[in-house]
C-alpha cells in the first residue's frame, strides 16, 4: 500500500470554512510528523486547470482536508481527473478541527 498523502486546502478565496477550524487543522498538521501538502485554494487550482491536481489524485492513498466531498470531487472532475475511490475528503466546513485532524492522522501518529 502506498504511503498516505495528506492534502490541506486553506480555502483562501472562498471564505466558506471557519477561520478557526482551518487554522487549528493546519497548526496540528504542522506539529504532527505526517508529511502533507498545503495549497491556498483548490477552487482556484481547478479554475486554472493546475496539473498538480492530476499528480495528487494519482497518488492513490489520499486524504483531503477541504470542504464538501462532492465539491472537491467536482473540482478534480472539472480538470479531467477522477479522484480514486480510496480518497477521503474531510469537511472542514461542517466538522470540528478535532474530528478532521483525528481522521487525517488516524493510523499515522
Amino acid at each position: 500500500m502506498k504511503p498516505l498523502r495528506v492534502l490541506y486546502c486553506h480555502c483562501t478565496y472562498a471564505n466558506v470554512v471557519p477561520k478557526a477550524t482551518k487554522e487549528e487543522v493546519l497548526r496540528r498538521l504542522t506539529e504532527s510528523d505526517v508529511p502533507f501538502d498545503a495549497v491556498p485554494d483548490l477552487c482556484e487550482m481547478s479554475a486554472k486547470k493546475d496539473p498538480c491536481l492530476a499528480e495528487l489524485a494519482a497518488d492513490g492513498n489520499l486524504k483531503i482536508a477541504a470542504c464538501y466531498p462532492r465539491a472537491v470531487k467536482w473540482l478534480f472532475h472539472a480538470v479531467g481527473v477522477k479522484l480514486p475511490e480510496t480518497a477521503e475528503v474531510l469537511n472542514m466546513r461542517t466538522d470540528t478541527a478535532d474530528a478532521v485532524v483525528e481522521k487525517l492522522l488516524d493510523g499515522n501518529k
